[in-house]
């Protein structure tokens, strides 16, 4: 095993050339971590928001990255032993400890899954977060249920798109937005129902189609959405704020007598450690196998190209999941 490894590090908040390939000591796992070999790992907007100095109580340096994929090099504590295809995600990557944006990565075990599976690494690096990230939503805080009707507001993120499939398959009725026409196809191949062009203001549109509104709303643009999103749901019906692809943490004026409709629930799903472990990705992983889930990659990039990949990633140019694979 090499004494170093490459990684791209952050020495103070700014743009994506802050981001800077370097070569720093290996890590050493003690009992209860996992020293994993990275060998993909997707990009995540929270990963944005830290490098913008966004991300509350980040000290830097820090190696980003909230995910990765890969095959275990030690394992102290006997719970994996080497050679393990395994997966990781949050507990604190990236943010509290150093993630998954280099060549080797030191975890907690608990936050580890033991993965079967012949899928390719860009594939796999493209699935902790983004399907747990869609099953948590779906299943724990929006409680889905076969025949719900489900807006999931903006349809075409790669969370979008896992949730629209996992949702059909689940038997629900799924209506999914896009502000590019040309998008209809992808969201349509991936489960949705109906599409809805968004320019904004959906709640009309979404009234034509369900009179009394829907049952489950998926709000993945985030507050500059969300306050229409609210409008789109029926009586007892419930909104989760997932995602935030519009860039906007705040809003400038919230009242919530005003925005949040009678009997209707608004929640959030931010998906710690905990969560990841309760998803099933070994299920997921077999799903998308078999060809029964359809993961959409946009963009695979290198480790030395990284500076690139986050570009991609804040101009929303990718088209699905961005993997880089060091």
């Amino acid at each position: 095993m090499p004494n170093t490894m490459k990684a791209a590090v952050i020495h103070q908040a700014g743009g994506p050339e802050v981001l800077k390939l370097e070569t720093r000591p290996m890590p050493t796992p003690k009992k209860g971590q996992v020293l994993i070999q990275v060998k993909a790992f997707g990009l995540n907007r929270s990963e944005l928001f830290t490098r913008k100095g966004l991300s509350l109580g980040v000290p830097f340096p820090r190696v980003l990255g909230i995910e990765a994929v890969g095959i275990v090099a030690a394992a102290p504590g006997g719970t994996f032993a080497s050679g393990d295809i395994v997966a990781t995600a949050m507990g604190g990557m990236g943010r509290q400890f150093d993630g998954g944006y280099a060549e080797y990565v030191c975890v907690p075990a608990i936050q580890v899954q033991r993965l079967k599976t012949a899928l390719p690494w860009e594939t796999l690096g493209a699935m902790p977060e983004m399907l747990q990230t869609a099953w948590g939503s779906l299943f724990n805080a929006l409680q889905l249920k076969a025949r719900d009707r489900l807006l999931i507001r903006g349809g075409t993120t790669s969370v979008g798109l896992a949730a629209a499939a996992i949702a059909k398959k689940h038997g629900a009725f799924v209506l999914a937005t896009t502000r590019n026409p040309a998008r209809e196809r992808l969201l349509r191949e991936n489960g949705a129902d109906q599409v809805l062009i968004d320019n904004g203001e959906i709640a009309d549109q979404v009234r034509e189609i369900c009179p009394n509104g829907v049952n489950k709303v998926l709000e993945l643009v985030g507050t500059t959405t969300l306050k229409d999103s609210l409008r789109t749901a029926r009586p007892h019906g419930v909104v989760c704020m997932t995602g935030m692809v519009g860039d906007r943490w705040w809003f400038d004026q919230f009242s919530p007598m005003d925005a949040i409709p009678t009997a209707v629930s608004l929640t959030t799903y931010a998906g710690g450690s905990e969560d990841f472990m309760r998803t099933p990705l070994q299920s997921l992983a077999d799903q998308v196998a078999a060809g029964d889930l359809c993961i959409n990659i946009g963009r695979v990039f290198k480790l030395d190209e990284i500076v690139e990949a986050h570009r991609t990633m804040e101009t929303n140019q990718a088209g699905g999941k961005i993997v880089v694979l060091p």
